[in-house]
């Protein structure tokens, strides 16, 4: 049975992707997966991650000046609005939840997803390229398509993100980001 929903008191809980249930107050502003109930590990992020968890600082800016969004709120492309493709994509797969009346956590929302911190970091990378890619298409350069179309050719996601969590240190054995 599900602890009661008490805004702000502590004990409130979610149903996480795979029917289990988690309190919003054990997961902590440092984690980026846990290990759950089910079996399997679930990552997790946070609206105050900074989106070079995922993707280079350059390639975070260059988003930030190619993509406009239209949240008053959030008026740059940051870690929600990659979340939310992630979330569009797979609506089954990922839960969130809105803790804003929760002052004691430290963030405002948090996605739980039914991969883990790795596969979430692949997803992400493979639908950022496949926003670039349809983005590069609406350009006046009838050249930009097939410049980048041809440098996608030789872009291995699981090599990036292999590369990229290592020079991060993301596989290490603490769960931190």
């Amino acid at each position: 049975m599900a602890e009661p929903r008490v805004p702000g008191g502590g004990g409130d809980v979610f149903e996480l992707p795979c029917g289990e249930e988690k309190r919003i107050r054990d997961l902590d502003m440092g984690m980026r997966e846990f290990d759950c109930a089910c079996g399997e590990s679930h990552a997790v992020v946070m609206d105050i991650h900074p989106p070079d968890r995922f993707i280079p600082e350059f390639l975070v800016e260059v988003l930030r000046e190619a993509i406009e969004t239209t949240s008053e709120e959030m008026p740059e492309f940051d870690t929600p609005h990659m979340l939310g493709i992630v979330l569009e994509e797979f609506p089954r797969q990922v839960v969130s939840e809105d803790v804003t009346e929760d002052h004691d956590v430290g963030y405002s929302m948090v996605w739980v997803t039914e991969f883990d911190s790795r596969r979430l970091h692949e997803i992400i990378v493979e639908l950022l390229v496949e926003l670039m890619e349809h983005a590069v298409s609406h350009t006046d350069d009838p050249n930009a398509t097939a410049e980048f179309e041809s440098q996608m050719i030789d872009f291995d996601v699981e090599e990036f993100v292999d590369q990229y969590r290592s020079q991060r240190d993301l596989d290490a054995d603490d769960v931190y980001v």
